[in-house]
């Protein structure tokens, strides 16, 4: 008898986590069969879950609040963080006007080339600007990304 039970309680924990219903039943030979489906009449519901037993939690939103900043981390003053500030805004503001004037110089140089004629047989007009565009186009990434850290200074 205690087998049985232990037998009984091990499948019905295993058969629980895949099926919705599991059935203990006795075949024609008196023995107890434990299925997930009705196999007579005599069958009997012995545990029966819904399709999702739990809801899935709840994402917890990060916020500086969770993670605050210990009482031995070190501190620097309004003043010291306002005058580094204004540093990094003067540099920044010194490297935009130095890539404004690489960009253009990079423009001048670009349709200095543009202006040699070259045969019209030759590919390499078209393959010989490649350098002098890209160039370009990298000047005014450079400006780009310059100003938008400029933009979130306070």
């Amino acid at each position: 008898m205690i087998r049985t039970t232990i037998a009984f309680l091990l499948v019905a924990v295993s058969l629980s986590a895949t099926a919705q219903t599991i059935y203990k039943c006795v075949d024609e030979n008196g023995g107890t069969v434990i299925s997930n489906t009705r196999i007579n009449k005599e069958c009997k519901a012995v545990v029966s879950t819904p399709e999702n037993t739990l809801p899935a939690p709840a994402p917890r939103p990060r916020s500086a609040a969770a993670n605050p900043t210990p009482a031995d981390f070190p501190r620097v003053a309004e003043e010291a963080q306002k005058a580094r500030d204004n540093d990094r805004r003067h540099i920044l503001d010194q490297e935009l006007s130095s890539e404004q004037r690489n960009l253009d110089q990079a423009k001048r140089d670009l349709a200095e080339q543009e202006s040699l004629k070259l045969p019209p047989s030759t590919t390499a007009g078209v393959d010989r600007l490649a350098p002098y565009r890209d160039r370009v186009a990298q000047h005014e990434r450079n400006i780009v990304a310059i100003q938008k850290e400029l933009s979130g200074l306070r």
